[in-house]
C-alpha cells in the first residue's frame, strides 16, 4: 500500500505534448509516429516494461516471424527516442482540462531500485533468496522477488516485488543491497506524482485473457495438462520455462496427441463473452504448426466452431497447416474433459457436426484458446478520462466510420484492442491512424488560435 502523502511532486510542462496510455505494440507505434513528427510524447505503462502481450509470443502468423525479433528493435527505438519520455510502472490517476490544454496526473510507483544507477547486471536477482510464481511465464516457473519481467525488458531496470520481498514482509534479508556494486538498491524510495501538460491523450490499453477456471467443464486448474494457448506459447518459446522443449506439465513427457479447443469463453452467451476474439483461429493454427515443428510425430487436432481466416494470407496459412503439417480440423464443441487416472491421458466426447457422429478423443495435452478481453483497468480509466465504454468494456466509438479513433471526449483518442478485437497488423495500422488523427487535431487547434 502506497500513501500519497509520502510521494514527491514533480511538475512537467511541455509544449504540444501527447500522453499515450499503454506501452504495448499500439502505444509504442503511436508514440514513435508522433515523436517523429516533433511532438513530445509521454508514454505511460502500468507494468515495469514496455512490450505488452506481443512480447509473450514466440512467432507471429501467418509469416511465422520471430515475435521478439520484430518487437525488440521497436522497444529500443522508443527507449532511445529524444522526444519520448518513458514512464513505466506508472498509472494515470487524473486528467483535467480540455482538448489542447489537458493536465494529466501520473503516479510513478517505486521500484526500490534507482533507475539511473541500475545497470541491469542481475546480481541482485541472483542473490535474492525469495522465489515466487513467475506471472510472465504464465505461472509455469518461478522467479525471484527482485526481477525484471523478461530478458529483453525495456527499460532494463530491476524491481523489488514488495509483496514477496523478505525485508518488506519480515524485516530481514537485504542481501541484494550488499551485492549491488552501483548502490542502486533503495528501500526508502518513494513514489512520484508527475503532472504533465498535454494537448491530447491516446488510449492503447491492450487486452487481457479470459479466466478459464470459470469454465469448470474444461478442467483448467484441475488437470495439469489442460493449458491455455498463451501457456503453450511460453512452452514452445526458447525464452520460456522449458527453453523451448515442448513437454506435458504433469510429467515432462513429450505429448503425442494434442487438441486445441476454440472459442473457449468467446461467442458464449451464458458464461463467457458474446463476441468473437478475432485472432484465435489463426493463433491456434500457428501454435499447431509450432507443435508439429517441435514434435513432428505428434497428432494435432483443432476443434473449431468455424474458421475465420479473413486477413491477407490467412486462408493460405490454414491450407498449408492442413496439407504440409497434417493438422486435423474438426468442427465440433467438445464436452466435459476428464482424465484417465491409469494412463494419465485426457479424454472427451464430441459430435462432429459435418457427419452427426459422436466420437471420443483421447489426448496427452489439451490447449484452450481463450477469449480475449479488454484491459481490466478500462472501467477505472474511463472514469478518469471521462469517456464511455460499451457493455463489453471496449471504448465507445461515437462515429466508427467518420472518426474511428475518437472517443466520447474531445482530445482523447484510442487505438488497438481497446477499440475491439484485432490482430497485430491491424493494431499497428490503427496506432498510426490514431497518431495522425491526434496530430491533425492539435494542428487544427493551433490554426484556430
Amino acid at each position: 500500500m502506497f500513501f500519497l502523502r509520502s510521494w514527491k511532486s514533480i511538475e512537467l510542462a511541455k509544449i504540444e505534448s501527447v500522453v499515450v496510455i499503454g506501452g504495448g505494440i499500439a502505444g509504442m507505434q503511436a508514440s514513435l509516429d508522433l515523436a517523429d513528427r516533433g511532438y513530445q510524447v509521454h508514454l505511460v505503462e502500468t507494468t515495469p516494461s514496455i512490450g505488452g502481450k506481443m512480447a509473450l509470443l514466440d512467432k507471429t502468423f501467418p509469416t511465422m516471424d520471430c515475435s521478439n525479433c520484430i518487437l525488440s528493435p521497436k522497444m529500443i527505438e522508443v527507449y532511445r527516442h529524444p522526444n519520448i519520455e518513458l514512464l513505466t510502472y506508472s498509472e494515470v490517476k487524473e486528467i483535467t482540462g480540455e482538448a489542447g490544454d489537458f493536465t494529466v496526473e501520473v503516479i510513478k510507483k517505486p521500484r526500490y531500485i534507482d533507475e539511473d544507477k541500475c545497470v541491469g547486471c542481475g546480481i541482485c536477482a541472483e542473490k535474492c533468496p525469495a522465489r515466487v510464481t513467475d506471472e510472465w511465464q504464465m505461472g509455469l516457473s518461478r522467479r525471484k522477488a527482485v526481477h525484471i519481467p523478461f530478458t529483453q525488458s525495456v527499460p532494463l531496470v530491476y524491481r523489488i516485488d514488495r509483496e514477496h520481498c523478505l525485508y518488506f514482509q519480515k524485516g530481514i534479508c537485504r542481501v541484494c543491497e550488499k551485492f549491488c556494486d552501483p548502490n542502486a538498491i533503495d528501500f526508502e524510495q518513494k513514489g512520484e506524482i508527475i503532472k504533465i501538460k498535454a494537448s491530447a491523450t491516446i488510449v492503447a490499453t491492450g487486452l487481457e485473457l479470459h479466466d478459464p477456471s470459470a469454465l469448470k467443464e474444461y478442467g483448467y486448474g484441475r488437470y495439469e495438462d489442460v493449458i491455455t494457448a498463451m501457456e503453450l506459447e511460453r512452452l514452445v518459446s526458447a525464452s520460456g520455462p522449458t527453453k523451448g522443449d515442448l513437454t506435458r506439465p504433469s510429467n515432462q513427457d513429450h505429448p503425442h496427441d494434442v487438441a486445441f479447443i476454440q472459442c473457449v469463453g468467446s461467442r458464449d452467451l451464458v458464461e463467457g463473452k458474446p463476441y468473437c476474439s478475432a485472432v484465435c483461429c489463426m493463433h491456434a493454427t500457428k501454435e499447431a504448426v509450432l507443435v508439429k515443428e517441435h514434435a513432428p510425430d505428434a497428432d494435432v487436432t483443432i476443434f473449431y466452431t468455424d474458421i475465420r481466416a479473413f486477413g491477407k494470407g490467412f486462408r493460405e496459412f490454414v491450407n498449408r497447416a492442413r496439407e504440409e503439417y497434417g493438422i486435423k480440423y474438426v468442427r465440433a464443441k467438445p464436452s466435459e474433459i476428464r482424465k484417465n487416472h491409469e494412463s494419465g491421458r485426457l479424454y472427451f466426447w464430441y459430435e462432429e457436426t459435418h457427419t452427426g457422429e459422436m466420437k471420443e478423443g483421447v489426448f496427452d495435452l489439451v490447449v484452450l484458446c481463450m477469449a480475449l478481453t479488454p484491459s481490466e483497468g478500462n472501467p477505472e480509466l474511463s472514469e478518469i478520462l471521462g469517456v464511455e465504454l460499451d457493455e463489453h468494456g471496449f471504448f465507445v466509438k461515437p462515429s466508427p466510420i467518420l472518426a474511428p479513433f475518437d472517443t466520447t471526449r474531445e482530445g482523447v483518442l484510442m487505438c488497438g484492442f481497446c477499440r475491439g478485437p484485432k490482430d497485430i497488423p491491424d493494431t499497428i495500422i490503427e496506432a498510426s491512424g490514431a497518431a495522425a488523427r491526434t496530430a491533425e487535431i492539435i494542428e487544427s487547434m493551433g490554426k484556430a488560435k
